[in-house]
């Protein structure tokens, strides 16, 4: 295998879903293997060491949640849940139980590309660099300082605190419930009202002008969004 083509495994029962994803995929540099059950999927994941994995959630043996959690036993590797499944719930319990990204069937091949190339990114340690970037914005975590364009913004900590979770997972959904989880502590999961004021200002205050595009982006009934702008 050429050294610049990603190992990718994909998780269905479909077979024109796993047509149209290999074709695309092989198109775009990757190497796809396929499985078409939740126990082949999670055997094909130990043995071939994906680089990445999209994941259906109906599959015929085992539910991909459960698939999901199995591999969060033994591997951080990336995994993007595909599912014709559109309701809130199914989307949080995805993303809380460890998916990187979520895409809706029927989905868009240009989408889901870029998704798979944040989560790949996000693999490789962006987290523990000590300055954070998304297009206007460059966030230093240890000096707890925020540019926007080079110009300085002064956040209050609990809005240094959303940020900072928001851009630890560039590009990613971050659930209301893992926000607040990390900002506020456990026993404050239910209460996304305080969540909603709190980005409402953090976003005025990173738009100082009105050509700086906005970088938090709402997820409807899930969570909130660092878009990857680089």
């Amino acid at each position: 295998m050429k050294d610049n083509v990603r190992r990718v495994l994909i998780i269905d029962d479909e077979i024109s879903i796993r047509k149209l994803l290999r074709v695309s995929l092989e198109a775009n540099s990757y190497h796809v293997d396929e499985a078409v059950s939740g126990q082949e999927g999670l055997q094909m994941a130990a043995s071939q060491r994906p680089e990445i994995i999209l994941l259906d959630l109906g599959l015929p043996d085992k539910s991909g949640l459960e698939v999901l959690r199995e591999l969060r036993e033994w591997t951080q590797v990336p995994v993007i849940v595909l599912t014709v499944l559109d309701s809130d719930n199914d989307k949080i319990l995805a993303l809380d139980g460890g998916a990187d990204d979520y895409v809706t069937k029927p989905f868009s091949v240009p989408e889901l590309l870029v998704r798979m190339r944040v989560a790949l990114r996000h693999s490789q340690g962006v987290a523990e660099k000590k300055d954070l970037k998304s297009g206007p914005l460059t966030v230093d975590l240890p000096g707890h300082t925020v540019l926007v364009d080079g110009e300085m913004v002064k956040l209050t900590a609990t809005e240094f605190n959303i940020l900072k979770v928001l851009i630890k997972h560039k590009g990613k959904v971050v659930t209301h419930r893992m926000i607040l989880n990390e900002v506020w502590g456990p026993n404050s999961v239910e209460h996304t009202h305080y969540l909603r004021v709190y980005v409402g200002a953090l976003r005025k205050k990173l738009k100082t002008r009105e050509d700086i595009p906005e970088v938090i982006v709402t997820e409807a009934g899930v969570g909130y969004r660092l878009l990857d702008l680089d």
